[in-house]
């Protein structure tokens, strides 16, 4: 039988410690990869590495960006004049123009037939109103002539109605005969009043349908005439001089009256289309100072029209310019839009960089000799050059405005000397 051993302590330490040995490597192993990843991670940057500039004070304005693209300010748009044909396109796109340049022709020969077509039937018109009113004044004359007959009978019947009451009063004649005479006085008398009416009524009538029948055939006459304009337009030409933008080249392709078919702009004086962020619709209003960037050049000019309606997410804005007619602006041409919403003066600012990020409060890196440590700062107004600073610089103090995804997870890196 084997006997249970008393296990000395000596022996009882060593096994405590053979099972604390994975635990004590496992934190070596930690603590020595901590020291390799931080050694790793520590970074010495160059001064070509970074753009540096200095905060200053100065004057700021707070601006929304656009994209802009240049049009002409003036636009005129020549419609086809009939539904027709395009027959020849005599010019193209960037095209310059003078006022009655021949542009395209248009079929003129259904135009042509409805032109004479209407003439003859105007012709026609003009014949049945002369005989209509050659008719209309026969009939005034006859009514004229019947009631000059009555009268002559009113003034016979007068006549025998005092022979009748001379007879009467030597017994030649009866009361029944006296009376008689008097009722054909009477009937004639009423029927010379009823011509008279007629004679009145047809005057009347007559005038206001001659003026009728003259109002027609002049309506007739105004169609034709437009008629006739419209068929001279089948030539199309420049109203004025200009710049073709567009123009309609699919030879035989039927329009319809009223479709575009030349764009033609005034190259003398230009506007910017605008578009931007549905966010900025609300600080968008007319009068607001714009700010249009063309490569190097500058220019100023103002909102005058804003579109109601948003598409894609964008909403669209017309910049009258102070400057319309400068030679740097061509039709089509982008450019950058900065609208100025908010201005300031004598601020701490800085110039705009790769390192200025959307919200208000962020860190970004001061430089203090060869040294790079990172700050707190809190930004105002921002403007297409320059950003306000509220907190954390000072005037003087140098800042690190490019990129720094490198070295954003270092509280401070130094900055080497370039080699």
């Amino acid at each position: 039988m084997i006997m249970d051993r008393e296990i000395s302590k000596s022996e009882q330490s060593v096994g405590k410690l053979k099972r604390f040995i994975p635990a004590i490597v496992i934190l070596a192993l930690l603590a020595g990869g901590y020291y390799l990843l931080a050694n790793k991670l520590k970074k010495t940057g160059k001064p070509s590495d970074f753009h540096i500039v200095k905060v200053e004070q100065g004057n700021i304005r707070s601006t929304l960006s656009a994209a802009g693209l240049v049009i002409a300010s003036s636009e005129r748009v020549i419609n086809s004049p009939v539904s027709t044909e395009i027959q020849d396109v005599l010019l193209s796109t960037g095209a310059e123009v003078n006022k009655g340049d021949l542009i395209l022709k248009l079929d003129q020969e259904f135009t042509g037939l409805e032109y004479e077509s209407l003439a003859d039937e105007l012709s026609l018109r003009k014949n049945n109103i002369d005989k209509l009113k050659l008719q209309y004044d026969k009939d005034l004359r006859d009514i004229d002539y019947q009631d000059q007959i009555k009268a002559l009978q009113l003034s016979e019947l007068k006549a025998q109605l005092g022979d009748q009451e001379r007879l009467l009063k030597i017994g030649g004649a009866t009361a029944e005969e006296v009376e008689g005479a008097k009722l054909k006085l009477k009937i004639a008398e009423i029927e010379k009043k009823v011509l008279e009416n007629e004679l009145q009524f047809k005057r009347e009538v007559n005038t206001t349908d001659k003026k009728n029948l003259q109002l027609e055939y002049d309506i007739q006459q105004k169609r034709l005439k437009q008629l006739g304009r419209k068929l001279k337009e089948t030539q199309v030409k420049s109203p004025s001089a200009g710049v073709i933008t567009w123009i309609n080249e699919d030879i035989g392709k039927t329009v319809v009256e009223g479709e575009p078919l030349v764009r033609i702009a005034n190259l003398n004086r230009f506007e910017i289309e605008a578009t931007t962020s549905d966010r900025n619709s609300k600080a968008l209003q007319i009068g607001l100072p714009v700010e249009v960037r063309i490569n190097k050049e500058k220019m100023m000019g103002q909102i005058t029209r804003i579109l109601p309606e948003i598409v894609n997410n964008t909403v669209k804005f017309y910049v009258g310019l102070d400057e319309d007619n400068h030679t740097a602006l061509r039709p089509n041409l982008r450019t950058e839009i900065y609208v100025v919403s908010g201005e300031k003066e004598n601020v701490l600012r800085a110039k705009r960089g790769a390192a200025l990020t959307g919200p208000t409060s962020q860190y970004i890196y001061k430089v203090n000799g060869n040294t790079a440590t990172k700050v707190r700062i809190k930004k105002g107004l921002i403007s297409s050059d320059h950003f306000e600073i509220i907190e954390g610089l000072s005037a003087g103090d140098r800042i690190i405005i490019s990129d720094t995804e490198g070295f954003d997870h270092m509280e401070e890196f130094v900055i080497s000397k370039d080699k």
